[in-house]
């Protein structure tokens, strides 16, 4: 005859294991998902310091650092360092815009991400 203290222990032992694998599984399906979250910010900052760069190169390299050498060039009659200046950055602004929608849906879609 089994001790009464005993005759349940089987069954919270094995209450114990699911609890323990239930547990387990939430802490490696938070920490995948984490690393989820950080791969899909790091992209994101990747793709915002990218669009930064060339708009930075455009708009103040292009108008302002290179200005005499794009001079020599003539664009619709204007000097291609003037029309950056004055049109060119605002222009690549614009694409940079719609292109930044465009990859940040695509990284949306990737990692599931639902606006």
């Amino acid at each position: 005859m089994q001790h009464p203290h005993f005759q349940n222990s089987s069954i919270a032992v094995s209450d114990s294991i699911f609890f323990q694998r239930s547990a387990l599984t939430q802490i490696s399906g938070g920490i995948i998902e984490t690393m989820q979250n950080l791969t899909y910010w790091q992209k994101n900052l990747r793709l915002i310091a990218k669009c930064l760069v060339i708009w930075f190169v455009v708009s103040y390299g292009f108008g302002l650092l290179l200005v005499e050498p794009l001079n020599t060039i003539r664009m619709g009659g204007f000097k291609l360092g003037f029309w950056f200046a004055q049109q060119g950055s605002i222009y690549v602004f614009c694409a940079l815009v719609f292109y930044y929608a465009w990859a940040m849906n695509k990284l949306d879609e990737e990692f599931d991400v639902k606006e």
